[in-house]
């Protein structure tokens, strides 16, 4: 089958977290041998920053590590109801301009022989609640939605037919175990300042648990205002900017330790949704601490896969636990490894996928469905 994904960026992940599980789900559907293709729009906010930031190399570099990705860049004139056409499954990523999103609405309402599904991987649901109110979504088959509680906001609502739950989950073609690379570091956080919807978390599960404990800490992000490189420097914690994400695991496996901050929107209002970089940590085998937030669809097995820490005071005792006690250390690494291989890697995504088209799939996928799992 052709599957045909409309996202903000599949090229960059400068502040946007969606391509990261996009690259592998097309990946994974590339190894089982359908065909994918991204469409980008020219004026990605993302892709322009990243070009800016890190110049054209980057681009580059994106084409190089994914050879088998291919993402097309669309202006105002490009004929999307040809590239629909040829399409088996399009998906449309909740960023994708409404005007867009309501014609591809169209196409879909004037022709049965593809799946249209919407992709809501953001807390806008609940933060900008007007923003998905004012998109049609009537036409759509399908809205994927990355957590039980936004799938609820959407039947609430009444946005769309029907809602799945799709968690993100790690492409562990690329996130997985480097146990022979050195240890140069403590303490690793990889994550953007967050629009200030963490920054208070930030002092206090981050940047002065490192300062206390004297740790040789690391950051990497983007969108980092000056009094926050300013907290960062009086920790003595060394700022790294932008980390292509292809690059994350080699830092995860530079240091002992990584934490997590999760935003407050997701922690207040849309409780049990992880950032990615959960799934992609526990992947590398890294210990985890997290700051407070509700696993409410027990993906995990919170004090087991990683620890959890109420309150900062909490974090500075358990991150200088982890990195003394070899054996809590490696045995976080082992069960959150556990989980992700069992549970939360972009292949179960891609099952997950199928069984969703099965369920609300045009007659052409469900055909091609069936006939693909009697060769098997």
């Amino acid at each position: 089958m052709k599957f045909l994904f409309y996202t903000h960026s599949l090229i960059s992940d400068w502040n946007h977290g969606n391509a990261h599980f996009l690259r592998g789900i097309m990946r994974e559907l590339t190894s089982r041998r359908h065909e994918t293709l991204a469409l980008e729009p020219e004026e990605s906010w993302s892709r322009c920053n990243l070009v800016s930031d890190q110049g054209p190399r980057a681009v580059e570099k994106f084409h190089d590590t994914f050879p088998q990705l291919r993402s097309q860049i669309y202006g105002p004139h490009f004929d999307h109801e040809a590239a629909i056409a040829e399409a088996d499954v399009v998906v449309v990523h909740e960023w994708t301009e409404p005007a867009l999103v309501e014609r591809i609405g169209r196409a879909r309402r004037s022709s049965a022989n593809f799946t249209l599904l919407f992709h809501d991987t953001h807390h806008r649901a609940v933060s900008a609640k007007s923003d998905i109110a004012g998109l049609t979504l009537q036409d759509y088959d399908g809205v994927l939605a990355f957590g039980e509680t936004l799938r609820q906001r959407y039947l609430q609502a009444g946005w769309g037919r029907s809602v799945f739950t799709w968690h993100e989950a790690a492409d562990d073609a690329l996130f997985y175990p480097r146990p022979e690379i050195a240890k140069i570091g403590d303490l690793i956080w990889i994550g953007n300042w967050g629009d200030n919807e963490r920054s208070a978390e930030l002092m206090e599960f981050l940047i002065r648990p490192a300062r206390e404990l004297g740790l040789k800490t690391t950051v990497r992000g983007v969108r980092y205002p000056k009094q926050a490189l300013e907290a960062l420097g009086e920790a003595g914690i060394a700022y790294g900017g932008w980390i292509a994400n292809a690059e994350a695991p080699l830092a995860f496996a530079n240091h002992k330790v990584t934490i997590h901050v999760p935003r407050r929107p997701y922690v207040e209002n849309l409780p049990g949704i992880p950032t990615i970089r959960v799934f992609e940590a526990l992947a590398c085998g890294i210990p985890l601490i997290c700051a407070p937030w509700h696993d409410a669809e027990a993906l995990f097995r919170p004090g087991s896969d990683y620890l959890v820490a109420q309150n900062g005071r909490e974090m500075t005792r358990l991150l200088r636990e982890v990195l003394t006690d070899d054996a809590l250390a490696a045995a976080l690494i082992a069960s959150g490894l556990e989980t992700i291989r069992a549970r939360h890697t972009c292949r179960h995504r891609v099952d997950e996928l199928f069984a969703i088209l099965e369920q609300c799939g045009t007659a052409g996928v469900t055909r091609q469905l069936s006939t693909e799992e009697a060769a098997e």
